[in-house]
């Protein structure tokens, strides 16, 4: 908007002044251009407003039946639940017993868990709602009232219109459960579930729909006891209050037990005398009569004429026999079927009244009663006046009395005969329960018949209008049907009536007719669908100029090309890319074509446009001179060649050294020049060590790798220094392993008693067999005992040894510590002991040294 009045102002002032002869001033030419927008700009202003009222109109036709899941917050409903329950708590009830009741509470506070099942919305918490006696499920007011006329009206045409015969009564069922209900019994008002509350309030710390008093119904099975639940939804649970009861036999003593599971059973047998008093019940203890007698026996009809065999149960029956004996007038006979007992006296012998019943006769049986003279005075069917007639046999006619009469509706009064009902022409103004149309009834009497006139409101899908009679609250959704086909018209769907154009078309199965838009005869088979038809997918198959190959890429013959817009100098002048159908040219030709590589290394298949020989990147591989190297450099053209093999002029030289494996356990390498054939023997020298480990010498490297000489070249010819298990040296020469024969040795060893006194010479076989033994004689105990003697000797020397040393240091320790006045008496006694402890130490060692002298003697002998 802005660039068009900028334009236009442009080529105005560039029309009224092409040269800028006539400057005008900045500020003239400011006042000149607002002066200009104002109005421009509150006329976008107004239309921008008209969208907006348009966009929202529209917005709120489409959400105006829309109802949020979030309107209502969920309660926390455990506290609620437990001021509910307390009462039944504190009488005796179990969690057990209520849970059903909790769960009705439970989803009464939960938003959105209530459904009605006619409308097919949720019920809120403020709604007005009516509970089913049977099933206890929750539905509108408004909705139930509809369903319950609409049901009953229904079935009114069905009835006149004899469609229907076997109605015994009218009556409208509940849409959840069927449960039947009476047409008088159709809810007017809201009340609460206890049904003591109109119109209860909701109140959030309340169960909603209820009024918050103690439930006080009849619990069910009947016991006498009310409920005694605060207002609840559902069933109200089992009695909680305990009684005394026998069992159902009363044989066994009364127990305590709930008031809801006061039947209980003894488990013994019955034993009640049966309805034939011959048996009696053989039954457990059961609640309940008696099952009838299950036994036969054979029993005589009434009259006594007929019998036969019969459940014991019924003992009396009657046959078809009329009973046709003579009554007791002799004129009349009996017209009873099989009865007992002498025939009843004839009824015309008994006395008679006339039919006004004044009168009094006994007459003979075959005579009839007369009228009498009076006036017969019976009361009409009015119940006011009498009949003014002779007495007669015939029923009396209608009330003729003159009477003053008010019409129904009690506004006038008029005088008519008795019989007749007096209505007034007065019209009633009152508005029918679908508060909607009057009464207009003549003389009616306050209660209105229910509205019979359709509804003809237009429905939510637009198209039709409501066929129900006429009602409260909004119709029902309408029951007509749309068809909603795919393209080609053979899948068909149906939609409720109004949801065509909100619902995608059907997946069709069948096979799209539409013809190719490319060059090919037929396009690819593919569904039913709506717009263009994808894109072909065939192969090409055009003929190619370049080559004798035809086109094997997708169909390229009709293709969307996406053709930019031009640049545009401003945003608002940019235009959105356009697609055009093309026909694209053959793209390069990739047939493989079989290509040999320069080095003739492989044969590969290459697109056909880049079909030339060139090199693989290979290495040439050709053998060299040598045979044990190939051309290492990359794939080229080989001239002079023998064979594919061989290297030709062109091939690289080889100048490596040799690399030939070597004979395994040689460490050398081959010194000579790569070469054809095998490497000669190796030569040079291994120094090694001989079985013994005395020797070292020296030999090649090739006889070294020959293990049949390796066991001759490791041996020295030294014998062997190893010694054998007995300890004597091998006799072998040097040799690996073990030492042969070690059983052979024979060389003698001399064996000692246990005091190493006596030796004696034994051959090496016979210590391995453990015979060589020598036992000590009398000199060697003598010399043993000699021993323990002098050991003892040497302990009593040590023991007084030690003796002196603590007596030499606590005598130290006293002389340091312990004063300077000492008697002179003290200090003779010390040098007396001192002179007999030291003649005392050269006894002993005297004759320690005589011992020791001896038993060295004994030892040289």
């Amino acid at each position: 908007m802005y660039v068009n009045l900028t334009l236009a102002m442009n080529n105005n002032r560039a029309k009224s002044n092409p040269w800028n002869k006539n400057k005008v001033s900045q500020k003239q030419r400011k006042n000149a251009t607002n002066s200009t927008i104002r109005p421009t700009l509150n006329a976008a202003e107004e239309k921008f407003r008209e969208a907006h009222t348009k966009l929202q109109n529209a917005v709120k036709k489409h959400i105006k039946d829309y109802e949020s899941s979030s309107e209502e917050e969920d309660i926390d409903s455990t506290n609620l639940i437990e001021e509910i329950l307390k009462q039944y708590t504190k009488t005796g009830g179990t969690n057990d017993e209520v849970s059903r009741t909790q769960t009705f509470i439970e989803e009464s506070f939960l938003s959105g868990a209530t459904t009605c099942l006619i409308c097919i919305s949720r019920v809120k918490r403020d709604d007005q709602i009516w509970s089913c006696l049977n099933c206890h499920g929750a539905f509108h007011l408004n909705c139930i009232q509809r369903w319950s006329k609409d049901t009953v009206t229904q079935l009114k045409q069905r009835i006149e219109e004899q469609t229907i015969s076997n109605v015994n009564k009218l009556c409208w069922c509940c849409p959840k459960c069927r449960f039947e209900y009476a047409p008088d019994q159709t809810p007017i008002k809201y009340v609460c579930f206890c049904a003591k509350t109109e119109n209860p309030a909701y109140q959030p710390f309340l169960v909603p729909h209820s009024c918050g008093e103690i439930c006080k119904k009849d619990l069910v099975p009947y016991c006498g006891h009310k409920c005694l639940l605060l207002c609840h939804p559902g069933p109200c649970p089992p009695c909680p209050v305990t009684v005394t009861v026998a069992c159902f036999c009363g044989k066994h003593q009364p127990v305590t037990k709930r008031c809801s599971f006061r039947g209980w059973s003894c488990g013994n047998r019955c034993g009640k005398e049966l309805t034939c008093k011959k048996h009696t019940c053989s039954e457990l203890c059961h609640d309940g009569d008696c099952q009838p007698c299950s036994k036969k026996s054979i029993q005589k009809c009434m009259c006594g004429s007929q019998q036969k065999l019969r459940d014991c149960s019924s003992p009396i029956w009657q046959c078809d026999k009329v009973c046709d004996k003579p009554l007791d007038c002799g004129k009349h006979k009996c017209k009873d079927v099989c009865h007992a007992g002498v025939c009843n006296t004839c009824l015309l012998a008994l006395p008679r009244t006339c039919p006004c019943g004044k009168t009094n006769y006994q007459l003979p049986c075959t005579e009839d009663v007369p009228t009498c003279p009076d006036t017969c005075e019976k009361l009409l069917e009015c119940g006011v006046h009498t009949c003014n007639y002779r007495c007669h046999k015939d029923k009396c006619g209608l009330c003729l009395e003159i009477v003053t009469k008010s019409c129904r509706c009690g506004q006038h009064t008029k005088e008519i005969q008795c019989c007749k009902q007096y209505l007034c022409e007065s019209k009633c103004k009152r508005v029918k329960d679908c508060n909607k149309h009057p009464c207009n009834r003549k003389c009616c009497d306050g209660n209105c018949p229910p509205c019979e006139k359709p509804c003809g409101q237009t429905l939510q899908c637009g198209n039709h209008k409501c066929q129900s009679v006429c009602h409260r609250g909004p119709c029902f959704p309408c029951q007509q049907t749309n068809t909603v086909s795919c393209r080609c018209g053979g899948t068909k769907i149906t939609v409720p009536c109004g949801k065509k154009h909100r619902v995608k078309p059907p997946k069709c199965s069948k096979l799209c007719l539409l013809p190719p838009e490319c060059h090919h005869d037929a396009q690819e088979k593919h569904k039913c669908h709506f717009g263009e038809c994808p894109p072909c997918r065939q192969v090409c198959n055009k003929s190619r100029t370049t080559c004798s190959h035809r086109c094997s890429a997708k169909c390229h013959s009709s293709v969307n090309v996406k053709i930019e817009a031009q640049k545009a100098s401003m945003p608002w002048e940019q235009t959105s890319p356009q697609f055009e159908k093309r026909c694209l040219p053959c793209p390069d030709c990739k047939e493989p074509v079989l290509v040999t590589c320069l080095g003739e290394h492989e044969t590969s298949a290459w697109p056909c446009f880049q079909a030339t020989p060139s090199s693989c990147g290979r290495q040439c591989g050709r053998m060299l001179i040598c045979t044990n190297h190939s051309c290492t450099l990359l794939c080229h053209t080989v001239d002079g060649a023998n064979d594919k093999v061989s290297a030709g002029t062109n091939c690289e030289k080889c100048e490596n050294p040799c690399s030939k494996p070597q004979p395994e356990g040689c460490t050398h390498s081959c010194p000579k020049q790569c070469h054809p054939g095998s490497c000669p023997p190796c030569k040079q020298m291994l120094r090694i060590k001989c079985h013994c480990g005395l020797t070292q010498p020296y030999v090649s490297c090739s006889d070294w790798l020959n293990v049949d000489k390796r066991e001759e070249l490791q041996s020295c010819g030294n014998q062997c220094p190893k010694n054998y298990p007995c300890g004597h040296r091998c006799k072998t020469n040097c040799h690996s392993g073990d030492c042969p024969n070690p059983e052979l040795c024979k060389k003698k060893v001399k064996i000692t008693c246990k005091c190493k006194r006596l030796k004696k010479e034994f051959q090496c076989e016979t210590i391995r067999k453990g015979l060589a033994v020598v036992e000590c004689d009398d000199v060697c105990k003598q010399k043993q005992e000699e021993e323990r003697k002098k050991r003892d000797a040497e302990e009593a020397i040590k023991l007084k040894e030690r003796q002196l040393k603590e007596q030499k240091e606590l005598e130290e320790y006293e002389k340091k510590y312990g004063g300077k006045k000492r008697s002179k008496k003290r200090n003779v006694n010390e040098e007396v002991e001192s002179q007999s402890s030291t003649g005392k130490y050269w006894i002993i060692i005297a004759l320690f040294i005589g011992v020791t002298s001896l038993v060295i003697y004994q030892a040289l002998n």
